[in-house]
């Protein structure tokens, strides 16, 4: 399988994590949607959070996933906590399967 570097945005769809919600974190979505292409989450391989510094207080700035997809690709996606209204919260990091070698 080949690493494919993407982002993009996505479409979130389908139930979500309501615990996660309720705790103030981004629960993951059943499925994305990419380029018309539907990528449904089979399992949730690891999770880990990226932080940024602004004004010596630290934040939390984005929600990252690395699944299994339905399909056997896997794929790496985050969600974006302090996006500007209008701009996308959730996107496609990197892809990998034989699909997508380009």
């Amino acid at each position: 399988m080949s690493l494919r570097f993407v982002s993009e945005a996505i479409v979130p769809g389908g139930d979500f994590d309501v615990e996660k919600l309720a705790r103030g974190e981004p629960g993951l979505p059943e499925f994305f949607v990419w380029r018309d292409e539907t990528l449904r989450v089979a399992s949730l391989r690891r999770t880990w959070r990226s932080t940024k510094t602004d004004r010596g207080d630290v934040y939390v700035k984005r929600h990252w996933f690395d699944v299994l997809l339905e399909d056997g690709k896997s794929a790496v996606v985050y969600f974006e906590r302090q996006a500007r209204r209008g701009t996308p919260r959730w996107w496609l990091y990197t892809i990998a399967g034989p699909e997508h070698e380009r």
